[in-house]
């Protein structure tokens, strides 16, 4: 096909730009070669115009076209399988909203304005390669030239991206609040529930996105909050008091068009489910759409699914859902807890000790539900986590490694020498025996682990480590080899001291200072008003 002219197509040259020197190409990259020289096909379009393309793009533009077409009438005939579907968040009162007749009617229009709007799905087109393409030896290079083999093989990738920026330019022209198109809120609804089908990929950040645009009925890719300003910002002002907006506020009609999209998820397969708790997990940092959303309900609903997969990706929301509302996170967490399936009893162990701090005594009872379970996995996740019980009961934290050194499954008894140092930190005397206990243990790991202990304690504290020695009968030459190994003659000096015939030997490290308190004079500080007359009168700062 012979090449077009360059200035016979006036469609071309508006989205080419300004091309004087022929500098420019219609995508809008610079190059080098005049464009008058490169080479371009005359590709027509079904009920549009002919437009220029260069003869590198052409093959791809096509074969991405159609998969894209193709991908968009599945998508919209799975995303209006529920009927009706859900009405705008925002009308325009001089331009009710028309509903359309059938699900047909969805798909007949998305494509027709596929079709009709060839410019915007190039534009989209010359975007996704720029971010899919792995690299780019020049800025004056052609991607379609270089990399048309490898953009070939990725057509599925590439037409599914594409998609997903057309429905996200749909979305925002129907939540514009100056002009809202409600034509284009049915095309973008509908594709935002055809396109929810795995809990991976496009589906999880970008359709979140969109989900979350809805429910707040503000346009997609705008900021929906303002952060605090500080004095790393240039424009801030210590002596000013501006209003933020620091949490979304949820619109009525727009948290009813996403719980419809999210019933829709409830209701559909595994993959849906799974992407489901993608989203809530998401959705809970927006504390003002937890409540008109109903995400509680949903988690409540999704621990007790007939698939413990799912279940198992309700442990990942735990965490931020007793900080929401501790006391239904709860219920949630003893729901999951009364489930017998090993993959759930893995998950819920994994998260255990974020549940520590912050349901803190509530979780005692998992704790040991878990170091009870026959399944190693879960033993070896809950013996980890059992340290976190000093921070709520010393006693009780050392009774559970005093147990824990008994189990029959090593790794429990390995994770005993995790909290070895904290334990000697808060009882030096050792009155339970613990570190004798554990070094009799006999198993290996257990042992390597605690000699690294015990060498710190022989430079440090040598009376401590004399105490471990009176409890301990077996395997001393281990550690008095590792002990002559680093210095020659401590060893022997030990021996020495074993058979009563030398002192105990020296600590080769001064102790740490603990910090000193200050003094009455240093710690006296204002009364809080004196100090607060002071920051407003002399300082000039305002409350």
């Amino acid at each position: 096909m012979a090449p077009s002219p360059l200035a016979s197509d006036p469609i071309d040259d508006t989205a080419r730009g300004s091309h004087k020197g022929g500098l420019q190409d219609h995508d809008g990259s610079a190059d080098l070669v005049p464009s008058a020289h490169k080479p371009r096909h005359s590709v027509h379009i079904m009920g549009g115009v002919p437009r220029v393309v260069k003869r590198t793009k052409a093959p791809l533009l096509e074969a991405v076209f159609e998969r894209t077409a193709t991908i968009m009438s599945d998508a919209l005939e799975r995303g209006t399988l529920a009927w009706p579907l859900p009405a705008p968040p925002l009308i325009d009162p001089d331009f009710p909203p028309m509903m359309p007749n059938a699900p047909a009617d969805v798909t007949t229009s998305a494509l027709s304005l596929l079709q009709a709007d060839r410019g915007s799905f190039e534009r989209h087109l010359d975007d996704v390669v720029d971010l899919v393409v792995p690299h780019r030896m020049s800025l004056s290079d052609d991607p379609y030239e270089v990399h048309g083999r490898w953009l070939a093989k990725r057509t599925d990738n590439i037409a599914g991206r594409i998609v997903y920026r057309l429905t996200t330019a749909w979305l925002a022209q129907a939540l514009d609040r100056e002009a809202p198109n409600t034509d284009r809120w049915w095309l973008a609804v509908s594709l935002l529930n055809g396109l929810a089908q795995a809990a991976h990929g496009q589906a999880v950040h970008e359709g979140y996105h969109l989900l979350e645009s809805i429910a707040l009925a503000q346009r997609p890719g705008t900021w929906h909050t303002q952060p605090n300003v500080g004095p790393q910002h240039m424009g801030w002002n210590p002596h000013a008091v501006v209003p933020r907006t620091t949490e979304v506020e949820a619109h009525t009609a727009g948290t009813e068009a996403a719980s419809w999209v999210l019933t829709r998820l409830e209701q559909g397969d595994i993959d849906r489910r799974l992407l489901l708790i993608r989203w809530v997990q998401l959705l809970l940092e927006r504390p003002g759409l937890i409540e008109p959303l109903g995400l509680i309900d949903i988690l409540l609903r999704r621990a007790a699914d007939p698939e413990a997969e799912v279940a198992t990706n309700v442990c990942t929301c735990l965490a931020r859902l007793v900080e929401r509302d501790t006391e239904r996170g709860l219920e949630v967490i003893h729901r999951l807890h009364s489930r017998d399936e090993p993959l759930v009893r893995r998950g819920l162990a994994d998260v255990l000790t974020r549940l520590f701090r912050r349901v803190t005594t509530h979780a005692v009872p998992l704790l040991h539900d878990m170091m009870r379970d026959d399944d190693e996995s879960v033993l070896a996740a809950a013996s980890a986590t059992m340290h976190d019980l000093r921070f709520l009961d010393q006693d009780l934290w050392i009774s559970t490694m005093m147990n824990a050194l008994d189990h029959p499954v090593p790794i429990v008894r390995r994770n005993v020498v995790i909290g070895l140092r904290d334990y000697i930190s808060a009882r030096p005397e050792d009155e339970v025996g613990l570190l004798p206990k554990a070094w009799s243990d006999g198993d290996e790991v257990v042992r390597t682990r605690l000699r690294e202990l015990l060498l710190r304690m022989d430079e440090v504290d040598p009376e401590h480590l004399a105490r471990v020695w009176n409890r301990v009968s077996e395997g001393r030459e281990l550690l008095l080899g590792a002990i002559d190994a680093r210095r020659p003659g401590r060893a022997d000096a030990w021996r020495a001291w074993m058979s009563s015939e030398g002192p105990l030997p020296e600590a080769l490290v001064a102790e740490p200072a603990r910090p000193v308190a200050p003094s009455g004079e240093a710690a006296d500080l204002p009364e809080l008003g004196d100090a607060l007359d002071v920051l407003d009168d002399d300082l000039g700062f305002l409350d």
